[in-house]
C-alpha cells in the first residue's frame, strides 16, 4: 500500500523529473544526451537517486545523463550544494561516523590520522567533486569508484559514485561553482 508521504514525494518528484520517452525504461548507465524539463538551467547538475541518474544540463531542455550509485537508505544526501573543490586522484579518509558505523571495515583508520593516497585502490576513484553548502564542506562527493558494479545501486555511505571513465568526463565539463541538486 502506498503511504500518503510516499505518494506526495513521488508526485513532487514527477513534477520536476526529466522527460523520458516511456514510463518503463531499463537502467542504462552509459552517458547519453536526453531531454529535460525547462526548469533546469544550463550548467546545473541534477541527481535523481531513485532512478540512479545524474543529469548535467548542457542547454535549455537538454542534458547529458550518467548512471550513478548512491547512498544507502538513511545515508543519502538531498538538497542543493555547490561544487567548491575538484581533485584528480583524490586522497581519502572515511568520516568518523563511517568508522563508528563499521569499525571492522575501516580498521586501518581507527585511532590514527591515516589518509589513503589517491590511486586505483582508492574508493574515490579517478576524480572527485566536493559538495559545499554555504561555504561549509558537506563531506558528500560526486566521485569515481573502484567498484563499478555498484553503479545503479544504493550502497555507498552517501556519496554519488560514477565509473572512473564517466567522472573524468563530467570533471572536465563542470567548473567550480556548479550548482548540484539532489532530490
Amino acid at each position: 500500500m502506498l503511504s500518503r508521504r510516499a505518494f506526495l514525494a513521488s508526485s513532487a518528484a514527477a513534477s520536476i523529473w526529466p522527460q523520458i520517452g516511456s514510463a518503463e525504461t531499463v537502467f542504462d548507465p552509459t552517458p547519453q544526451e536526453v531531454r529535460i524539463k525547462k526548469e533546469f538551467a544550463p550548467g546545473q547538475i541534477l541527481v535523481l537517486p531513485r532512478s540512479y541518474y545524474l543529469y548535467y544540463v548542457t542547454e535549455p531542455r537538454r542534458a547529458r545523463r550518467y548512471g550513478v550509485g548512491v547512498g544507502r537508505a538513511g545515508l543519502e544526501f538531498t538538497g542543493t550544494a555547490v561544487i567548491q573543490a575538484k581533485k584528480e586522484w583524490p586522497t581519502w579518509r572515511p568520516t568518523d561516523e563511517m568508522i563508528e558505523r563499521d569499525p571492522r571495515s575501516y580498521a586501518r583508520f581507527v585511532d590514527n590520522k591515516y589518509i589513503q593516497p589517491g590511486g586505483t585502490d582508492n574508493p574515490l576513484g579517478a576524480r572527485a567533486l566536493y559538495l559545499f553548502q554555504n561555504g561549509i564542506d558537506t563531506y558528500f562527493r560526486i566521485h569515481g569508484t573502484n567498484q563499478p558494479q555498484t553503479i545503479g545501486h544504493s550502497v555507498s555511505n552517501g556519496c554519488i559514485r560514477m565509473t572512473n571513465e564517466h567522472i573524468v568526463d563530467l570533471y572536465e565539463r563542470v567548473p567550480l561553482g556548479t550548482v548540484v541538486t539532489v532530490l
